[in-house]
This record gives structure tokens, sequence and C-alpha cells, in this order.
């Protein structure tokens, strides 16, 4: 079961890097200021950091097999969830102003670049697998750490 909390965590962080990747290029950083981004960037480095050291430690706790690095692992996880629920309430108003205009015909010309939200870029399917497969990853964190289903 660690393994596949492994495979989880790591099918997970590559969805993360890409909605991280997608967000920085099309200007989330300078979005902060103006005001033009939903996500504030201590939330989504923070989920980053918070997310990349639990998963440094998860597999530390696959090579050492010590219960505490799965329980500081699970512990490290639970911020990395809320943190990923508050991107995820806030990205959703977001998403629904992106299928309103999608639906809209455009009077006014294509918007200025500048202000689109950076989170509007996002795929859906890429943040339904990420939230899938984190909540799986939680799961199976968890189940690992009480020594249901062995290591």
């Amino acid at each position: 079961m660690d393994i596949a909390a492994l495979i989880a965590w790591v099918v997970t962080a590559l969805g993360g890097f890409y909605m991280l990747g997608t967000w920085i290029q099309r200007g989330g950083i300078r979005q902060q200021q103006s005001g033009t981004s939903r996500l504030p960037a201590p939330v989504v480095f923070g989920h980053f950091a918070l997310a990349a050291i639990g998963l440094v430690v998860w597999i530390i706790y696959v090579v050492a097999d010590r219960n505490a690095l799965a329980w500081t692992a699970f512990g490290l996880l639970l911020p990395v969830a809320l943190l990923g629920f508050v991107m995820l309430a806030r990205w959703i108003p977001v998403y629904r102003d992106r299928a309103a205009a999608g639906a809209a015909p455009a009077a006014a010309g294509p918007e200025a670049e500048g202000t689109v939200p950076a989170e509007r870029h996002f795929p859906l399917p890429v943040v339904l697998a990420h939230g899938l497969f984190a909540v799986v990853t939680l799961v199976l964190v968890l189940l690992t750490a009480l020594g249901i289903g062995g290591s």
C-alpha cells in the first residue's frame, strides 16, 4: 500500500506541477498585485512546498519503513489538503466565469490577457484528476500509517 500511495502522490504532483507552471506562465504572480488572480501566491506556494516536503518524507518512509515518518507525511498532507480546498473554492467561480464567457458571443472582442485570471487556463480534467488523486493519496497514506494493508 505504501507503493500505491507513492504512485498516487507522484501522479497528483504531476498534475499540480502542470497547474503551477500554467499559473506562473499565465502571469499568476504578477496578477497578485492587480488582484486579477483569485489564488493568493502564499497559498499556491505553501500548498506546493508542503506537498513536496511531504512527498520527500514519504519516499524516506518507503525506504526506511519507520511509522513516525508515515504519520509525519500524513500530518503534512492535512494542511496541503486544506490549502487545496481553499484554492478549489476560489477557482470554481473563475471556472464558471470561463464557462459563461465561452457560451456567450464575444461582443467586445477577446479579453486582454492581463484581465483574465491565470487560473482560468487550468483544464477541468487536470483539476479533477489532481483532486481525485489527492484524496486517494491522503486515504492511502492514512491507511498505511494505521498499519492497514501492510507496508
